[in-house]
């Protein structure tokens, strides 16, 4: 008869310490064919400064994660996290992960420290798109090489939470969500559902809606409809995708989309984390029509819980952190 352990977020001393045991009883357990489950041991982690609400909240429930935030405890730690500040790199056996809160735009002066950083360090911008923008720019701008100082980590999405309570046939309700776009822009979507005869409740993250008000109503809701400029990451989009909602997003293409920023224009999205399983998504107004035909078609068909589920919830998260940490110190 074969025997497995399984190493479910444990440290492998105490998977060698139960191997001894079996072998003490007669079983012999070949260590070298154990199957291992998501191995991590606990990691001990310096936050310094403040956070974005979501991502603390999402740190603070990873399972295998220990924060301390005071400096005469930061000899414990293995990792120093520095969301939106610097601090010297004085500790060659740590690994620091800035960001993602510095700016919007790079500056000059933050990559000539950044250049010249060793390869314990590197600065987290939550996605592709902005991972790809802040690389680009640098050799734009200035002729600086930057895109092995970068990465993307998302942070989890409280799946928990934002949770799908009743199957699609037996909820009715349709939502609008606008962020950061144009006045003229949502009213001719408004403008658009009223014409389908489409009865909806706005959520308007500029006149900061209740989130449980929110959530009550994403579990209610048959499928949603996004206005929102660029993101970075997108926590109220990807918390309606949680609750198994699926949504039609109106997308934009440009920084500059966000209505009174200025932006210049430089290749963005509204949808950084998406899959054909979360729903469709259009450009341009003249697709409205068309898109909405289309998802409306396919609405029973669309699963995308399961997409945050595979790419954001806590654990996967969580696991995405400690594979970049193990990366890191792979080139110590």
């Amino acid at each position: 008869m074969q025997y497995f352990i399984y190493q479910i977020f444990i440290q492998w001393e105490a998977v060698a310490e139960a191997a001894n045991f079996f072998q003490m009883t007669g079983v012999f357990i070949d260590m070298h064919n154990i199957k291992t489950k998501y191995y991590y041991s606990i990691m001990n982690i310096f936050l310094n400064g403040s956070f974005h609400h979501k991502n603390w909240n999402a740190l603070q429930k990873y399972k295998n994660i220990k924060i301390y935030t005071e400096w005469n405890d930061i000899d414990k730690c293995s990792v120093i996290l520095s969301p939106g500040s610097f601090i010297p790199i004085e500790y060659p056996d740590k690994v620091y992960i800035f960001g993602p809160h510095f700016s919007v735009f790079p500056d000059f002066k933050f990559f000539t420290y950044l250049n010249n950083w060793k390869k314990n360090a590197i600065f987290n911008q939550l996605s592709d798109w902005v991972v790809n923008y802040w690389s680009q720019y640098m050799i734009d701008h200035h002729n600086l090489h930057v895109y092995d100082k970068l990465t993307q980590l998302p942070f989890g999405v409280e799946t928990d939470k934002f949770n799908e309570i009743k199957p699609s046939s037996h909820r009715n309700q349709v939502f609008l969500y606008f962020k950061h776009r144009s006045p003229e822009e949502l009213s001719k979507l408004e403008q658009f559902m009223r014409g389908k005869n489409i009865q909806y409740t706005l959520f308007s993250y500029d006149a900061r809606y209740d989130e449980n008000h929110y959530l009550s109503y994403l579990q209610n809701s048959k499928y949603g409809v996004i206005l929102d400029a660029h993101e970075s990451q997108g926590f109220g989009i990807q918390e309606a995708l949680s609750c198994n909602v699926p949504l039609l997003v109106w997308n934009v293409t440009s920084m500059k989309q966000e209505h009174g920023s200025g932006y210049p224009d430089y290749a963005a999205t509204s949808i950084p984390y998406w899959d054909e399983r979360c729903g469709e998504y259009f450009f341009n107004e003249h697709d409205l029509e068309k898109t909405f035909e289309l998802f409306m078609s396919k609405l029973e068909t669309y699963r995308p819980r399961d997409f945050i589920l595979e790419n954001l919830s806590m654990k996967k998260c969580e696991e995405r952190l400690f594979e970049l940490v193990k990366n890191i110190k792979s080139k110590m």
